[in-house]
């Protein structure tokens, strides 16, 4: 820190009680000064020799000996005051970061001029001002700050506006050529000049200022181009978390005196850079949370939604899982309007990426598995959610599985309508091995989902070592009518929507493995058993996507019927929803 020593001979001021102060000398006191509570007992040459407000308020007193003076509207009050009298004095006194505004806002106020004695007290402070404290990073911080309780007197005097330029230009300077002290302990090292200095070094210095001083400096720094839009975002990142302790945090309650929060909140989303992806999505999710806790303004609240729905594909579950459901959904309809449009509106992209829908689709999924947790969660909330993400591509529906069987457990007293609803949510053909196991033992899902898993797990097996590439069409949880021309005789819709138990698992899943078998061994093709074909295929759909109804096949003694009823060559689609 700079300082600037003033003056030479002993501090001779000392107290007389708590608000008395006197300069202790065999002359006799012949003026008083009183600034508040507090009273100056001084001597009237040293102080009318270097002040002209005081010899005009003396001219207009009576001659006594003992003349009283007022002066409480004295910036920076009696610390001020007795700074200026000591320089008056020649008695030695500091000036430093931390008194030399309010030092300098007095001897304004005092009219301590060149014109009145030459190197008077204001040209003093303004060459240390100018020559060392502007110059500091850390001390033009310091400074800055002092200024907040000494305005207008600061401004005026241009010493905020010379704190700005300052801490602003120094943000900018190449970082090569940076050799001051700065705060950087993100990375956990507390000795950073033994490391490469980074860009954003000067992000934790500006945590220290109020909210209204930060965002002077953050519109500075902006509207002068002084740093990359990647960089404020950080430093808006830094500063939330330096003054919100709670921020990102799910569990955080309102606790209805929150007018300064919400003001906070509201100024770091209107400093937000407008580029896209210079603030991290998990910021702008944790502001959005805020934002909804703290009651924010509508129009931030839309801004945000609008921000994180536009880069919705760099969101982790983990981050988005702090929201609730009717805001992810609002995420996700921006996302898809931005892909129906063809074109951000942001940006102007002429296309979204296929790799940023499957993470969408990948981290909807997620958090569908999150919420499912929750008991009282309704399931056309969990299935519209669902529903919205359908059309985007998956590598697997490993994820919706997980989603719908976290739900089935967390929710065992729902119909079988409503099991059957939420099922029809994944397609059981784009299940990976490892799913198809975990789904053939879960005793929570429907029967008819647990017969499509095995009829599709065997028929990829057999096509896989048939030398056939490619599995035909089949039943679906989607389901729908497919135009089967034949009537079921077999299998009512109560028993397809009944839950299976352990051992009729292990009794479906043998009789198909057997199938299986001969199909392998008869044809290159898939070959069941009569029984188990009529296990997967019959049954009536009361209750299909389009309204109408589903007809399988009926049994028949026809002998073409006992050999391969579903070649792979054929592409004819059997309902089983």
């Amino acid at each position: 820190m700079k300082f600037m020593k003033l003056g030479s001979k002993p501090d001779l001021f000392q107290s007389n009680g708590e608000n008395i102060r006197y300069v202790a000398s065999d002359l006799a006191t012949d003026m008083i000064i009183t600034v508040g509570d507090f009273k100056f007992y001084l001597h009237k040459f040293p102080l009318l020799s270097k002040s002209a407000r005081l010899q005009k308020m003396v001219a207009v007193l009576d001659n006594e000996s003992n003349q009283e003076l007022e002066v409480h509207d004295i910036p920076g009050g009696p610390a001020a005051l007795e700074i200026c009298a000591k320089f008056c004095y020649g008695m030695t006194c500091t000036l430093n970061a931390y008194n030399v505004v309010l030092a300098r806002c007095a001897a304004e106020y005092l009219e301590m001029y060149e014109t009145i004695d030459k190197g008077n007290l204001v040209y003093k402070i303004d060459v240390f001002l100018n020559s060392s404290i502007f110059r500091t990073w850390k001390d033009s911080i310091i400074v800055f700050q002092s200024t907040k309780n000494l305005v207008p007197w600061s401004e005026e005097l241009k010493i905020v506006s010379h704190c700005l330029d300052s801490i602003a230009s120094k943000v900018s300077i190449d970082t090569a050529k940076v050799n001051w002290s700065y705060t950087y302990k993100r990375s956990g090292n507390e000795s950073p000049r033994k490391l490469i200095v980074p860009k954003d070094w000067w992000v934790e210095d500006l945590c220290d200022l109020s909210s209204d001083l930060y965002k002077r400096v953050i519109i500075t720094i902006k509207t002068k181009g002084y740093a990359s839009s990647d960089v404020l975002g950080e430093s808006l990142r830094a500063y939330t978390q330096k003054r919100l302790p709670w921020f990102g945090k799910k569990d955080y309650k309102n606790n209805g005196n929150d007018l300064k929060t919400r003001s906070l909140i509201e100024m770091i989303i209107g400093l937000l850079p407008e580029e896209k992806e210079t603030v991290s999505c998990a910021f702008l999710v944790h502001l959005l949370h805020a934002c909804v806790i703290l009651d924010c303004g509508g129009t931030r609240k839309k801004e945000l939604i609008r921000r994180i729905g536009r880069e919705l594909e760099n969101v982790s579950v983990d981050d988005v899982a702090i929201l609730d459901v009717d805001l992810v959904q609002e995420l996700v309809a921006v996302f898809m309007m931005r892909d129906q449009n063809g074109e951000d509106e942001f940006l102007e992209v002429k296309c979204v990426d296929s790799n940023a829908k499957i993470n969408v689709a990948k981290i909807i999924d997620g958090y569908l598995a999150e919420i499912a947790k929750d008991p009282c969660l309704e399931l056309v909330k969990f299935a519209d959610l669902a529903d919205m993400v359908a059309s985007l591509p998956r590598v697997t529906h490993d994820g919706i599985y997980r989603a719908i069987d976290m739900y089935l457990k967390e929710h065992p007293g729902i119909g079988k309508s409503e099991k059957k609803r939420i099922c029809r949510l994944m397609d059981c053909r784009k299940l990976s091995p490892e799913a198809c196991r975990h789904a053939v033992q879960n005793e929570r899902l429907p029967l008819r989902v647990v017969v499509q898993v095995l009829f599709f797990e065997q028929l990829r097996s057999t096509t896989t070592t048939g030398g056939i590439t490619e599995i035909p069409p089949g039943p679906t949880t989607t389901g729908g009518s497919h135009g089967s021309s034949r009537t079921a005789t077999t299998n009512t819709e109560e028993e397809w929507g009944s839950v299976p138990t352990s051992e009729e698992l292990k009794t479906l899943k043998g009789e198909l493995e057997k199938g299986g078998e001969k199909a392998s061994s008869k044809v290159k093709g898939v070959f069941m058993s009569k029984r188990i074909f009529m296990k997967v295929f019959s049954g009536k759909d009361r209750e299909s996507d389009n309204g109408s109804s589903d007809t399988s096949e009926s049994r028949s003694t026809n002998a073409e019927e006992t050999k391969s009823v579903t070649p792979v060559s054929r592409s004819r689609r059997q309902s089983l929803s």
